[in-house]
C-alpha cells in the first residue's frame, strides 16, 4: 500500500499496488482525496498527512489481528458498505461479544444444574486429565459436562470433610490417650504405694491439716488426673513463687507452667470482682487471642440468642485469681448448675464440649481484665506462638491437644515444660519419659 500525490498537489491517492492506483498494473485505489481548488495551507497538508500516517498503521493491526485469530465471519469485506477502519473495529469487538456470551452461556447452564443431581450413568472422572481425555473422547453436551463439573466438585467436597473428620479424629486419640511412659510411671507408683507403707502416709500430716483453711496461707488449687503434668506445675510453682501471706486462690490447669513469681496476682485490686483473668478477644495473635462468645455459643438456639451477646470478650480459663470472699455473695454456682441442666435438656446443643463455655455464663458480670502476660494461651494449639513472648510470659498454658508430653506436642515449645521435669527421679529414668 502506497500513497501518491500528484504534481500539483491536488489529489492523494492510496493505492494497493506499486502502480501509483493504475487499474492497469493489476492494482486498485483503495482511496482517493481531491484537494479542492481554494487555497489550503502547507500546514493544513502537513496535519491531513500525519493523521493518515497514524491511521494506516493501525487499520493493518487491526486486518492481521482478524487473520490470525480467523474469524470466518470477518474473513471477506464488503468495501462499499462500510470503510475499512469500521469493518475492521466491528469485527475485533465482535470477538469478545462472542467469548463473552459463551461464559454467560455457560454460567446459565451452572445455574440450571445447580439443583439438580448428577446422574448415576455419568462416569466421573478422577482427575483433570482423565475429565481432559473423556471430553475429546464422548461428545457430551454443555449440561452433561456441567454435571460432570459438579460430579466432581461434591465427591471432592465430600473427601476434604471425611479427610478432616478423620485427622481431628486421629488427633483427639492421640490427645486422649496415654502415653506410655506416663502409663508405666502411674503403675510403678501405685506398686510402690502397695509395697513402701512410708509412701502410704497420710498426707498432709495432722498437724498440717487446719492450714489448708488458714486464709492468712497462699492457697493454690490444682486441677489434674496426670501426675506427671502435676509434678510439673507444683515444681515450677515452687521456684518461681515467694509465697507471701495473703488471702486469694490462685487456679492453676495441669498444663501450664509457671514461669515467674506469682506473688504480685495477691496484690491486684479485683474492684469487688470474683474472678481475675486474662481477656482472650484481644491481642497479638490474632487466632489465639480472638475469641468472643460467638465462638463458644450456638446462637441458633433461641435461649442462648436471647440471653447472652454474641460480640462479648471471652476469658480464660487455666491460670485464674479468685476472691472467695466476694464469691459467697454471688450466685455463681447456682447459675452455673442451672445452664448445666438446661444444656442437658436441649441434648449438648447450647455450646461447644468443654468447661469454659457454661463458665463463661456463671460468671457474667463477675470478671477483672488482667494483663495478658500474666497468662499466656495457645501452646498446645498455635504451632507459630512467639518465643520471645513465651519467655517474657508468667504463666504459659499448653491448652490446646498438642499437649508437651504427648508426642504430638511442638517440639520448639516442648523444652519449656521438659526443664521441670525431674529426669533424675528413678520413676521417671526407668520408664522413659519423653525417651
Amino acid at each position: 500500500m502506497q500513497l501518491h500525490f500528484s504534481p500539483s498537489m491536488r489529489s492523494i491517492t492510496i493505492s494497493s499496488s506499486s502502480n501509483g492506483g493504475n487499474s492497469n498494473g493489476g492494482g486498485g485505489d483503495l482511496m482517493k482525496i481531491k484537494v479542492s481548488p481554494r487555497h489550503i495551507s502547507y500546514r493544513t497538508l502537513f496535519h491531513t498527512i500525519l493523521t493518515l500516517a497514524f491511521l494506516l498503521p493501525f487499520v493493518f493491526i487491526l486486518t492481521a489481528h482478524v487473520t490470525l485469530e480467523g474469524v470466518n465471519k470477518c474473513s471477506s469485506f464488503d468495501w462499499g458498505s462500510f470503510s475499512l477502519f469500521f469493518k475492521m473495529l466491528h469485527c475485533v469487538v465482535g470477538i469478545a461479544s462472542v467469548d463473552w456470551r459463551v461464559v454467560k452461556d455457560f454460567v446459565k447452564i451452572l445455574n440450571q444444574v445447580n439443583s439438580e443431581k448428577v446422574p448415576d450413568r455419568l462416569k466421573l472422572p478422577m482427575s483433570f486429565s482423565q475429565l481432559v481425555t473423556e471430553m475429546k473422547n464422548n461428545k457430551y453436551s454443555t449440561k452433561e459436562f456441567a454435571l460432570i463439573l459438579k460430579g466432581m466438585l461434591e465427591r471432592s467436597e465430600r473427601e476434604i470433610r471425611e479427610s478432616k473428620f478423620a485427622e481431628l479424629m486421629n488427633k483427639h486419640f492421640a490427645a486422649t490417650a496415654i502415653p506410655k511412659g506416663i502409663h508405666c510411671l502411674s503403675l510403678r507408683l501405685t506398686d510402690e504405694y502397695s509395697s513402701n507403707a512410708h509412701a502410704r502416709k497420710q498426707l498432709p500430716s495432722p498437724e498440717l491439716l487446719p492450714l489448708l483453711s488458714d486464709n492468712s496461707y497462699h492457697h493454690f488449687v490444682l486441677a489434674t488426673d496426670n501426675i506427671l503434668a502435676a509434678a510439673v506445675v507444683v515444681t515450677s510453682a515452687v521456684q518461681s513463687s515467694l509465697f507471701p501471706y495473703l488471702e486469694k486462690v490462685v487456679f492453676l490447669d495441669d498444663d501450664v507452667v509457671i514461669q515467674r513469681d506469682l506473688s504480685p496476682l495477691w496484690e491486684i485490686d479485683l474492684n469487688e470482682k470474683v474472678n481475675g483473668a486474662v481477656e482472650t478477644c484481644k491481642g497479638e495473635d490474632e487466632w489465639v487471642m480472638s475469641k468472643r462468645f460467638r465462638n463458644y455459643f450456638n446462637f441458633s438456639h433461641p435461649l442462648i440468642a436471647k440471653n447472652l451477646n454474641a460480640e462479648e470478650c471471652a476469658w480464660a480459663y487455666g491460670m485464674n485469681i479468685f476472691d472467695l470472699g466476694a464469691w459467697r455473695k454471688t450466685n455463681i454456682r447456682d447459675t452455673y448448675h442451672s445452664w448445666l441442666k438446661e444444656n442437658l435438656k436441649s441434648n449438648l446443643t447450647l455450646w461447644k464440649l468443654g468447661t469454659l463455655p457454661p463458665a463463661l455464663i456463671a460468671f457474667k458480670g463477675y470478671v477483672h481484665p488482667i494483663d495478658p502476660s500474666w497468662h499466656m494461651l495457645g501452646l498446645g494449639y498455635q504451632q507459630n506462638t512467639n518465643i520471645e513472648n513465651v519467655k517474657k510470659a508468667a504463666v504459659i498454658h499448653y491448652n490446646g491437644q498438642s499437649k508437651p508430653w504427648l508426642e504430638i506436642g511442638f517440639e520448639h515449645l516442648r523444652s519449656f515444660w521438659t526443664k521441670y521435669v525431674n529426669y533424675s527421679n528413678d520413676f521417671i529414668r526407668n520408664c522413659h519419659i519423653l525417651e
